[in-house]
Order: structure tokens, then sequence, then C-alpha cells
């Protein structure tokens, strides 16, 4: 990924600012949003409002002058909510010590990057990936190192062990592990979880494990109790003080322009990271926080809802474009996108671009995730069956060989 020329006349910048890489998702969205009755798939949020009892609750709390400047670190109820909710999903019992509320899963990214790299490190990012991930590590001056996952046109995707392995060098700090996975759909099995936790004991790297789709995982064949595998079902002891969590109440919960989220990690780095909040943030806004307390008490039958839409929308999506000769899509078991390829047209951004201006529907590409995106296009399944089954009316035509 070339980050582009600055302009002759840009003032004078940091490196590390001009080496954030621009979003190639923003480039179709700037293509395609002003354009009347487009069905926007490309950005992953759905399209159900945040439930009127998470509102409800923000007002509450508002009512109650809730207003004030809060703790760096967040309210103790949601830190105490969120251990009883980790808690309960993973069989892991953990205490509000090890969580850090942060301006949604970004802010929560960023802050473990800072703790884990300095500038010149290197964090390995299995990729195709989310394009953030790039930024984020740019921006603290590290290198990011993307690692290329293996893709099979009926198997999907699969991390490979001895590529993660061989990309480790003295430099490298950290290993970015997200699954179920942004944008292929990847679920990582117990074996993959126990191979990365074996590279990073072996070199003392940070694992930071972004789970954030956890909830969303379809496959039985992956399933641990209704759930994605997680990092917690394979770990020892002393593995609790090399793992970083990042988590946000966007996907679950319908929250995504609350921005709210957490970092979850030892205890013995909570003085770190309220430093960081204090100079970067200084706190997400008390009474969203109360409202998060609410939706993570409350909002159980929310998230279920979620899960069977997003089910529901993968069986509609993969439905009509593995009908489509020339279309590789094997069913993502987990997350909510899908991730196709069109071998016979390898230019993503153009194809985006030409489902814009034919079909009206928009698409993120494939090469905005990283090495191994390039040809693939993603397609985000949370949304209403109405939508997608019009969006698919318009695509394949598009799609189909003439």
């Amino acid at each position: 990924m070339t980050v582009p020329p600055l302009p002759d006349t840009m003032p004078p910048v940091s490196r590390e600012a001009a080496g954030v890489l621009p979003s190639g998702i923003g480039e179709l969205v700037a293509y395609g949003v002003e354009r009347p009755g487009l069905i926007p798939l490309w950005v992953g949020e759905g399209d159900r409002p945040t439930p009127a009892f998470i509102g409800e609750a923000a007002q509450r709390a508002l009512r109650d002058g809730a207003t004030f400047y809060t703790r760096m670190l967040g309210i103790p109820a949601l830190r105490e909510a969120l251990a009883e909710y980790v808690s309960r999903l993973y069989g892991d019992p953990v205490g509000p010590e090890r969580f850090f509320v942060t301006v949604g899963g970004m802010h929560a990214f960023h802050t473990a990057i800072r703790i884990a790299a300095e500038p010149g490190d290197e964090v390995v990012l299995p990729t195709p990936t989310w394009s953030n991930f790039f930024g984020a590590v740019a921006m603290q001056g590290a290198r990011p190192v993307p690692v290329p996952m293996q893709f099979d046109a009926t198997d999907g995707w699969s991390l490979d062990i001895a590529r993660i392995a061989a990309a480790i060098t003295p430099r490298t700090r950290a290993i970015v592990l997200n699954t179920p996975a942004n944008p292929t759909g990847w679920v990582a099995t117990r074996a993959d979880l126990e191979a990365v936790l074996t590279i990073a004991r072996r070199h003392r790297l940070w694992i930071v494990a972004d789970e954030i789709y956890g909830r969303f995982c379809f496959d039985p064949a992956h399933a641990e109790l209704g759930r994605a595998p997680s990092i917690r079902d394979v770990w020892q002891p002393e593995d609790r003080d090399r793992v970083l969590f990042v988590q946000t109440f966007s996907k679950n919960w319908a929250m995504t322009g609350w921005r709210v989220g957490w970092l979850e990690g030892p205890a013995s780095i909570g003085r770190i990271v309220d430093g960081l909040v204090l100079y970067g943030t200084s706190g997400v806004a008390t009474f969203l926080q109360h409202a998060a307390v609410t939706a993570i008490r409350e909002g159980e039958s929310l998230i279920a809802e979620q899960v069977a839409q997003a089910r529901a929308g993968r069986a509609i999506v993969c439905d009509a474009l593995r009908a489509v000769p020339g279309v590789e899509l094997p069913a993502p078991p987990g997350a909510f996108y899908a991730f196709p390829r069109v071998p016979a047209e390898p230019e993503d951004i153009c194809l985006a671009k030409r489902i814009v201006d034919e079909a009206n529907v928009g698409l993120a590409p494939g090469s905005a995730f990283g090495p191994g995106g390039e040809g693939f296009l993603r397609l985000c399944f949370a949304r209403s069956a109405a939508d997608l089954t019009e969006a698919m009316r318009r695509m394949v035509p598009v799609l189909t060989p003439r």
C-alpha cells in the first residue's frame, strides 16, 4: 500500500501524519453517496437505529445531571457491567479492573497500539483486514507488516501460521488478530488461536485481539456455545498479561454513532491507560456510559435479533451471488460481510464503481483491506431482507457474464 505524494502547497506535517493512508472505502463512498436510491452496503453497520430503551437511558442520565467530567477509565457501573458480561459470555471470571472505556473501538485499538509499539516497531497484520488498522499503526510511527491469508474458492479463508512465524523480526512487538474477521468473515479455530499464542509466547509479543464480531458466528462447526472461539478459550494464566482486547458497542447493540467501546487488558496497565485517555479524549461522555450500562444489561434479546437478521441477510446474498457464473463466494462463517471475487473482473475499484453506475448499489473494494484483498468486493449484509433482495436483483445482471 503506497502513500500518495503530498501536494506542494501543503504546509510541513509530521512523518506519522503524512504516512496515514487514505481510505479506499471512502473513495467509493464519495463516488456514489449522492446518488438517489442507492443501496449503501459499503460500510460496516446495519440499518437498525439504536433501540429506544438505550436512548431513554441516556435521556434519564441527562435529566439526572450526568454531564460533568468523568473518570478516565470509565464509570464504575460500566466497568462492572463489562466484567459481568465477559465473565458470563466466556465462562472466564474477570474483574472490572481489567476494563477501560474508550471512544469506540477505534480509540480502543489506537490505545492498544500505543501501549504495544513504539515508533519504528513492527505490527503483524493478517490480511485482508480492516483498513483502519493500517492507519492506526502508522499514526503511532510503527510499521504495519501485512501477512496475506490463504484463499480457496470452495473452503474460504485460512490463516497461514508459517507465514506469520516467518514475518516476526527483532522489531516485532504485536500481532493483530481479528476474528471473526472484517472483511472476510473468517473465524479462527482453536488450533489457529493456540498457534498464534505459541508464537506470541516465544517472542514475548502482545496480541491485540479484535473480537468485535464474536456474537456473529453462523457456522456450527466454528461456534463455541453460540459465539465464535476466543483467545480466552485457549490461553494460560501467563497469557493474560500479553493480550489486549478491542471491543465496541457499535455492532451488537446498534450503537455505531454513539462512539462507545472498551479496551480490556491486565489491570497493571490501568495507570498507563488513564494517562493516554486523559491526554487524548479526557473520557467518554458520562450520560453515554450510563446508556451503555443499560445496553449491556438489558440487550441480549437485541443481540439475538441482530444475529438473526445477519444470518438471514447472509443467506439472501450468498444464494444470489453464488448462483452467478464466475463469482467466487464461500459462505462466510462469521461477522456480517460477504467478500466475493469475480476473477474475470480483477480491477475491484473499477468493478465497484461500475456496480454503483449500473446497479446503484455501493460496495467496498477489496484492495482497501490490504494485500490479498485485490479483486474482491466487500458487502455488508446486516441489512433488511427487502434492501438486500433488491440489491441482489440489481447486482446480479451486472455480474452475470455477457
